[in-house]
């Protein structure tokens, strides 16, 4: 993906501004703008299955091995949408051939602490948020008194000053 959104770039050398030597070379994209398109494929992803024709070798069909099939070629035809309804994979597109396990719970095996007593944020609408992160369960809100430091100040030289605030703080945790 990095090497398809690369961009050329060049610069002239002369005299006056004239182009009589130019110097071309291929620029990286910025991270944010890949990160940004693989995630945008990410949440676009397709489960996919392989087609049980293709699985089987050219020996278990009785066929004599097929001619080689370029790289790019290689693996398009076998993979197929996993709800016939949907359209097969782009080149470009991300597949997944099983699903993610629920992290919901927990699952020593897998390692997957689940989310039940996780603090959430009861105004997100991310993954942070209450209603993803409890999976539907539902959470209880604790409103709870907390002492930090607050007010603090630099005195020279090297001393830092801080008042003590109780502050009231709600807490919403997964059930």
């Amino acid at each position: 993906h990095v090497q398809t959104e690369m961009k050329q770039e060049c610069k002239c050398h002369g005299m006056s501004g004239s182009c009589t030597v130019k110097t071309c070379w291929m620029r990286l994209p910025s991270f944010r703008s890949v990160g940004d398109s693989l995630k945008d494929r990410f949440d676009g992803a397709s489960r996919v299955m392989l087609s049980k024709a293709e699985l089987e070798t050219p020996a278990q069909r009785n066929e004599a091995a097929p001619h080689r099939v370029p790289r790019k070629d290689r693996y398009r035809s076998q993979l197929r949408p996993h709800n016939p309804d949907h359209k097969s994979p782009g080149v470009k597109d991300l597949v997944y051939l099983e699903s993610s396990p629920g992290f919901c719970e927990k699952n020593p095996r897998l390692g997957i602490p689940g989310t039940h007593g996780r603090a959430c944020n009861d105004t997100s609408i991310g993954v942070d948020g209450c209603d993803l992160m409890c999976c539907g369960r539902g959470y209880k809100t604790n409103t709870m008194f907390v002492v930090e430091r607050c007010n603090c100040t630099f005195h020279w030289c090297c001393e830092v000053k801080c008042k003590l605030c109780r502050t009231e703080k709600v807490v919403h945790t997964c059930l």
